[in-house]
């Protein structure tokens, strides 16, 4: 069966990937890991939240003490799930321009 060139990937026309797919590769790796840690985050946090919920309930449903937990477990499940979703990684073009802000000062 013959490739066409046009559509073939490195690994096809018998080259190894390059280092800026390695680079790639690793950087995709460790964003979907941190996505994949947040989803399991996520379902943490809703199952024992879920849980003091039906203790409260189970109790006389009296002052609403669950809002704690919720709210200072809910602050770090919003921080990972920007980092897992909504923040850039750092790009060269940002390195660069830090490293020649720190350099002109």
């Amino acid at each position: 069966m013959a490739i066409a060139h046009d559509d073939a990937t490195p690994h096809e026309l018998g080259r190894g990937p390059s280092a800026e797919d390695e680079a790639l590769r690793g950087r995709a790796i460790r964003r979907l890991k941190k996505q994949q840690d947040f989803r399991g985050h996520l379902l943490v946090y809703i199952l024992v939240n879920a849980f003091l919920v039906g203790i409260w309930a189970a109790t006389g449903s009296g002052f609403f003490w669950p809002v704690f937990p919720l709210a200072g477990w809910g602050i770090g499940v919003v921080m990972n799930a920007w980092d897992a979703y909504g923040r850039e990684d750092l790009g060269e073009d940002r390195i660069r321009r830090e490293m020649d802000r720190i350099r002109h000062r």
